[in-house]
């Protein structure tokens, strides 16, 4: 846990010199007492970090492609960090077991990105099975900042802002009906969000203008 507090100071020193302040809105509505899901759209590849430092001192695993690990000093640095490997072509029963354990008996809570992927918008149900599962709240959360690495050097330009938790009733059978409400709940959470930062603000995908 301190080497985390270590990484995290770290990353707070070089964000801060890169982009300058990073506003926090709504900090008063995640859970002060207990472990929690957090999720959010995944709009760039460093938005776990942001996350993570906002909803400090909370302290927070999260789920990596197994591709990372493979270089042993990076993989060495991620698991540190809180990282756990998901094999996207092989997802066995960890993906699910690691972080309901955690949630549930640890002391770290979970970041997650329902969509899965940076170039997709549609939300899966896996944040949802495992904050059941947990008996844990899902916390919206969305980011508004640069997305492409060259933005990342205009400075006091990144809002991170939290939304109310969306509690998933345990009696509630993960049928299409209600996956299809509580995906519905965390879709309009992120909209209002957004809105509260900037209601004109709208995330683009990189990648998709480079095919453009």
């Amino acid at each position: 846990m301190k080497f985390y507090d270590f990484l995290r100071g770290i990353a707070v020193a070089l964000i801060w010199a890169v982009t300058g302040r990073i506003k926090y809105m709504n900090r008063d509505r995640i859970p002060q007492n207990d472990n929690y899901v957090l999720v959010g759209p995944h709009r760039t590849w460093w938005d776990p970090v942001w996350y993570a430092m906002a909803a400090y001192p909370k302290h927070f695993i999260f789920m990596a492609k197994i591709e990372l690990f493979k270089f042993k000093p990076l993989a060495w640095l991620i698991k540190s960090a809180g990282a756990f490997p998901v094999d996207r072509e092989n997802v066995g029963p960890s993906v699910i077991k690691i972080p309901v354990r955690e949630l549930k008996d640890g002391n770290r809570s979970l970041i997650m990105f329902p969509s899965g992927s940076r170039h997709s918008d549609d939300l899966k149900s896996g944040s949802i099975l495992i904050a059941r599962m947990a008996g844990k709240a899902i916390v919206p959360a969305v980011y508004q900042g640069p997305v492409k690495f060259s933005q990342l050097f205009k400075r006091n330009n990144t809002t991170v802002n939290f939304g109310k938790p969306i509690i998933i009733d345990r009696k509630d059978r993960l049928n299409k009906e209600n996956i299809a409400k509580y995906t519905e709940q965390m879709q309009k959470a992120f909209q209002e969000l957004d809105a509260e930062i900037d209601p004109t603000w709208k995330y683009v995908d990189p990648k998709r203008l480079e095919k453009k």
